[in-house]
């Protein structure tokens, strides 16, 4: 099934990055300190701006940190690919990142007295850290597992519009967009691990249950 975030679109906006990332490789500048820097990014913008109900501004800062995920990959491929710790680093500062926009989400809506979307919202959290953590163990287990509907930047998008949206007076569409992201969160769940299972039968002895 194709993903949310067309392949076509995700290279578009490879080539506008590539030169801003050999700008920074010359400056001397790591990808590492760019998967950190973004992730500081999206702090400041998640608990600075989003947990005080500052949506807009909240939603467009995280949206423009998170593309540090796409500049920090293509610098590693530029000066010679990723490192163990350099893979080691993202995943863990994505999961940081990823903890922070939907707990502020969280808390702005329970100072709100809306229930419903606090739920939604943890849902999320938790499905989205599921969704990433059935990815590494199907890696770590010498499978793979790059398919599903609702990858992180198509989660992200999805809460950011909600936000923006809210932000700007239409009122229920932040609690829409998280219960449509926990659906969609839930069914990329359920899509890694039929594809997994289905990798691990091919790969199952003969004989074996």
């Amino acid at each position: 099934m194709a993903k949310i975030f067309q392949v076509s679109a995700r290279a578009g906006m490879t080539r506008v990055v590539e030169p801003i990332a050999r700008a920074l490789l010359r400056a001397g500048v790591t990808p590492n300190a760019v998967t950190v820097a973004g992730t500081v990014g999206v702090l400041i913008g998640a608990l600075g701006f989003g947990a005080r109900g500052h949506l807009v501004a909240g939603a467009l800062i995280v949206t423009l940190f998170a593309l540090t995920d796409l500049l920090d990959g293509t610098m590693a491929r530029m000066s010679g690919g990723s490192t163990r710790f350099g893979a080691f680093l993202d995943s863990s500062m994505d999961r940081v990142a990823d903890s922070a926009v939907f707990g502020a989400v969280a808390y702005w809506l329970a100072t709100q007295g809306d229930p419903s979307g606090v739920a939604a919202a943890l849902v999320c959290l938790a499905v989205g850290g599921l969704v990433s953590y059935v990815k590494a163990r199907a890696e770590g287990l010498g499978m793979t597992c790059n398919v599903g509907i609702a990858e992180r930047t198509e989660r992200l998008l999805i809460v950011g519009v909600g936000g923006i949206l809210t932000g700007v007076g239409v009122d229920p569409a932040l609690e829409i967009a998280l219960w449509l992201l926990a659906a969609v969160s839930i069914f990329t769940v359920g899509q890694r691990m039929t594809h997994v299972y289905r990798q691990a039968q091919q790969l199952q002895p003969d004989g074996q249950a």
